[in-house]
């Protein structure tokens, strides 16, 4: 690859080796017996689409340690795109997402496998969960066949633990928090666990890993990749309510029909009055919750400029994190690259 960074030809890499490696082990699970095909179609849909930061930011993580381009390191990249894709279709479960991409999410589109079932719902719901299980061991597989060296490797996979742990921490506190008074403090916490570490800090530092980065290089990781990972889900957040579904390909009322602990449900809280509050009691966590009332949450909302107070903590942390960028010690194509992947993640329709 070119030094100057092309992030399409990036991800046409990264969307080649996803492609060809979940394709033929999804042939190898449909080769086992016929009735599983759709699940293995399910497994090949689930990393059909998608903008690879995850892929990108652990081969910055390499390519900032002075490392150079490799083929090796794009495979070890991508399996952190197959960590994604599993947590995509267990968090959608959790959720009860109808919509991914603008398309059916992986428990909705598997009831056709089980219209037969009597019990058909709990059935496609047993075969997402499973699917999810297989991409995160597929995940493991595709790093360690990557073709880097073992020595490499093991730099990098205890790093795998930390990355496993904190994402289901994140996912517990999410339920936890799910349907309580919301709570700012709380909401952010869900984001670096659930989101920010695994989608920017890890992959960076599991790409350092492999490069064999010292100390202030991964610190410095760190520190320009949790405050970007923050604004990249609180950016998810707004889009979530607000975004056009044409663009985000998801059911804008999930989050308050689930009335999950956003940061942005959570700072209409803690500024709203007493009447704003009953009236918020009164929608949230209403599975048949309409238009209108998801309308009147909006309202609410843009009363006492919520949205805006969540921009406002998404510029402070992209703000943050390319501080800590341009202490880094880095080569200029890494730093170039970095500073798009970090407007990348925060400034987007979808």
């Amino acid at each position: 690859m070119a030094e100057r960074w092309e992030s399409a030809a990036f991800k046409a890499r990264v969307d080649e080796v996803l492609h060809g490696f979940v394709a033929d082990e999804a042939d190898l699970l449909a080769a086992v017996d016929p009735a599983l095909g759709a699940v293995a179609e399910q497994l090949e849909a689930s990393v059909s689409v998608g903008k690879r930061l995850r892929a990108a930011f652990c081969y910055w993580g390499w390519r900032a340690a002075r490392q150079p381009d490799s083929d090796a390191l794009v495979r070890a990249a991508a399996s952190m795109e197959l960590v994604h894709a599993a947590a995509v279709v267990h968090d959608d479960l959790i959720d009860d997402s109808p919509l991914r991409h603008g398309r059916p999410t992986a428990h909705v589109a598997l009831g056709s496998a089980v219209r037969h079932h009597p019990q058909a719902a709990d059935a496609a719901r047993s075969l997402a969960m499973l699917v999810g299980d297989l991409l995160m061991s597929l995940a493991g597989q595709l790093f360690a066949t990557s073709g880097l060296p073992a020595a490499y490797l093991g730099r990098a996979r205890p790093l795998w633990a930390a990355l496993a742990r904190d994402l289901v921490a994140g996912e517990c506190l999410e339920i936890l928090h799910t349907g309580v008074t919301p709570d700012t403090t709380a909401s952010l916490k869900v984001i670096r666990y659930k989101t920010a570490k695994y989608t920017v800090e890890q992959p960076l530092l599991i790409g350092g890993a492999l490069a064999g980065a010292g100390d202030r290089l991964r610190e410095g990781y760190s520190a320009y990749g949790l405050p970007l990972g923050e604004a990249f889900q609180l950016r998810d957040d707004l889009l979530g309510l607000f975004g056009d579904t044409r663009h985000t390909g998801k059911a804008n009322a999930d989050d308050v029909r689930g009335h999950r602990p956003t940061a942005l449900l959570a700072e209409t809280w803690r500024i709203a009055g007493a009447d704003e509050r009953e009236r918020l009691r009164a929608l949230l966590g209403r599975h048949d919750l309409d238009e209108d009332g998801l309308e009147a949450v909006r309202g609410v909302m843009r009363r006492l400029k919520t949205p805006d107070r969540v921009e406002n903590m998404i510029s402070a942390r992209v703000e943050e994190a390319l501080g800590a960028l341009h202490e880094l010690d880095v080569p200029a194509a890494a730093a170039h690259a970095l500073t798009g992947l970090a407007h990348s993640a925060a400034v987007r329709v979808s």
